[in-house]
């Protein structure tokens, strides 16, 4: 008999955040999840039930399973992003319920950032509305390759189909618009628990998945084995002992693609070449590696390689640039404006750098773009020119989203300023902009 720790390890696992506007039902949809899908530990259960009824409520309110901060109880809303495990014998899952009020877009923007999946809730009383279009055009921004529509609160109208048909066909032109590559509607009553999990008696002229039905079994496209080969170094490992005089390797995480024993490489951004002699898997060696898997890399010649630097297949080597254009979310309470000198961390490399433009700042509500906005504040989303102090090696974000990503630093204090994404964003390609004076830049 198979046991259950062995039937998880064989399922995959599936990255998906919740959004939606206030009051739309997020944590409600995903307590219920839980609570249909029997992931609830009984105490927590209990917890809940105690909660409810200390508020006067008869029924346990499903949203405290996720909504734990003290404000989020008292004032009946998301504001962090909450985490939560789960799985079926089916797959393995990681679930972000992110926030949904506009103050709070910096916190979705991270919860969506690694999901393969993003579940969009609307109150069917109120359709598509203005927080509905910000969250799909995030979800475009992020490349988030699979949008599910749930048109919650089916009850409070009747269960109608025209409502919800008028409802899938706005949003799916909407965010079809913005290059999302699939949608799926989903009719659901997240309190009475219609089409949550198990499927509906008061609609049966819906024929399509249950929302943890279509969870299980959309396709995961996170397999980045067949993707442009990347691997940043991340320690270089020298014992320099008896048994082991002339050991030299790379330590770090495969980010994308397979490395094989053999191949050709480029050590960037030095531009230096060589040939990968052997590869070391938990102490094993292997001919083949692919990411996830974290290996040590052995080249063929003496190279001066540091932690930083990205090792490639030299027939797939990216472009090395100083001049990063980029799409931020600026996630910290403090503004970022033009000339200010910022940390950029681009995999496990960190490079002083200078932001020299901010050509314009999205407006999410209609996509329009606000010219030359002088710097950006928080929850804002902006077009960035950033000057670093030394070549990177960067990948555009459409291509990878583990190395075309990117984070900006305070170096006063280490905080996080705004999570980058290198290229062009979704909408139209803007006009080059004019070279701007170097005069006074030290790099």
């Amino acid at each position: 008999m198979t046991s259950t720790t062995e039937q998880l390890s064989a399922t995959t696992l599936l990255r998906f955040a919740t959004a939606g506007s206030v009051d739309d039902g997020k944590s409600t949809l995903v307590g219920r999840l839980l609570h249909d899908s029997k992931s609830v530990l009984a105490d927590q259960l209990e917890a809940v039930e105690h909660a409810s009824r200390s508020r006067g409520q008869e029924a346990p309110d499903l949203a405290l399973l996720t909504d734990g901060l003290r404000a989020e109880r008292e004032q009946g809303i998301t504001i962090d992003v909450a985490y939560r495990y789960f799985a079926t014998p089916r797959r393995r899952f990681i679930l972000a319920d992110t926030p949904g009020h506009v103050q709070y877009t910096r916190n979705m923007v991270t919860g969506a950032s690694t999901a393969e999946l993003t579940v969009v809730l609307v109150d069917a009383r109120n359709g598509v509305v203005e927080q509905t279009r910000r969250h799909a055009a995030i979800a475009a921004l992020l490349r988030v390759p699979h949008v599910v529509l749930a048109v919650n609160k089916m009850d409070l109208v009747g269960y109608e189909e025209p409502v919800f048909a008028k409802i899938a066909e706005e949003f799916t032109a909407y965010a079809s618009e913005l290059g999302v590559p699939e949608i799926t509607a989903i009719p659901i009553s997240a309190l009475a628990g219609d089409n949550v999990v198990e499927p509906s008696a008061h609609m049966d002229w819906y024929g399509g998945p249950t929302v943890l039905e279509h969870l299980e079994t959309v396709p995961v496209s996170h397999d980045l084995t067949g993707c442009h080969a990347r691997f940043p170094v991340q320690y270089v490992i020298r014992p320099q002992t008896a048994e082991h005089p002339d050991y030299r390797g790379y330590a770090g995480q495969i980010a994308a693609g397979t490395f094989r024993v053999g191949e050709r490489v480029t050590v960037l951004p030095s531009g230096r070449t060589s040939t990968i002699a052997g590869i070391d898997l938990l102490g094993e060696p292997v001919d083949v590696a692919w990411t996830p898997q974290s290996v040590t890399l052995l080249l063929a010649d003496d190279i001066d390689i540091s932690r930083g630097d990205l090792i490639v297949p030299s027939g797939d080597a990216p472009a090395t640039t100083q001049d990063i254009e980029a799409t931020i979310c600026h996630v910290a309470d403090q503004p970022l404006a033009v000339g200010q000198r910022v940390l950029l961390k681009h995999t496990t490399r960190t490079v002083k750098a200078i932001v020299k433009e901010i050509p314009s700042k999205l407006t999410l509500d209609d996509l329009s773009q606000h010219p030359a906005p002088g710097q950006l504040v928080a929850n804002d989303i902006g077009r960035v020119r950033v000057r670093t102090a030394e070549p990177l090696a960067m990948d555009a974000y459409a291509d990878s989203r583990r190395t075309g990503s990117f984070l900006l630093i305070d170096p006063a204090d280490g905080t996080t300023l705004a999570a980058g994404m290198a290229g062009e964003s979704f909408a139209t390609a803007r006009a080059a902009a004019p070279e701007a004076d170097d005069e006074g830049w030290d790099f």
